[in-house]
Order: structure tokens, then sequence, then C-alpha cells
């Protein structure tokens, strides 16, 4: 299995959201995460910036 991590840059710096992401919803709010051992998550105001398949990263950026 290769579940993705959910991550966001903040001044300069990675910042871990998420691990073991099975599914990622886009919303018109936000988006939602769900994990392989936690129900969804639901982050507002985030959007994807881009995905590094190389890494399983997906990293996010505030709208």
């Amino acid at each position: 299995m290769c579940q993705m991590s959910a991550v966001v840059e903040r001044e300069g710096k990675v910042e871990l959201l998420k691990e073991n992401i099975v599914r990622l919803d886009m919303l018109a709010t936000g988006v939602r995460i769900s994990t392989l051992f936690e129900g969804p998550t639901e982050l507002a105001g985030m959007t994807i910036h881009h995905i590094d398949f190389l890494t399983g990263k997906v990293f996010l950026q505030k709208q």
C-alpha cells in the first residue's frame, strides 16, 4: 500500500499535517483528508499546491 502525507510549507519549513492519507477530496471550502487510522478531517481554506509522487507528499497551501 502506498499512502501519502499532507504537508504545508510555512516560512521555508515543511510542516507535516497528516500521514497515511488514503483519500483526499476537494471541497468548495477546502480539502477533506481521510487517513488509514482516523476518520475524515476537513482543512478549511486549503487547496492543493502540488503533489510530489516520488516522496509521497501532497503540498497544500492557503486559498
